[in-house]
């Protein structure tokens, strides 16, 4: 019952407009991540099958430690966390091994 009493109440409360322009805009940005992470793991992903085809690692961590380092500084910057936008690379770097583990044991054990 509280949750239908709380629905009504945010339901009956007037959201400011530029609440409403704001949450817009970061659904646009939301939006444009997504797109741009799409189109980052296509590339990877061809990175990852030139790797396996030349007996590469899927980790390359001298690049990774220049990547981290490139990242910290934009996000300085950019008046953005250094130690967020090191983990989010991190994150992303971690799904795109994984692809290239991944896309080496498929290749090799043809």
């Amino acid at each position: 019952m509280k949750n239908e009493e709380t629905l009504k109440i945010m339901s009956d409360t007037k959201i400011p407009e530029e609440l409403l322009q704001l949450r817009e805009s970061i659904d646009n940005f939301d939006a444009a991540l997504v797109h741009i992470l799409a189109e980052r793991f296509r590339c990877t992903k061809a990175v990852g099958v030139l790797k396996a085809k030349y007996g590469l690692p899927p980790a390359d961590p001298s690049r990774e430690k220049r990547q981290v380092a490139r990242l910290r500084k934009l996000a300085e910057e950019s008046h953005l966390d250094p130690d967020f936008a090191e983990k989010f690379l991190s994150f992303i770097v971690k799904e795109v091994i994984r692809h290239h583990e991944a896309t080496a044991l498929k290749l090799n054990s043809k």
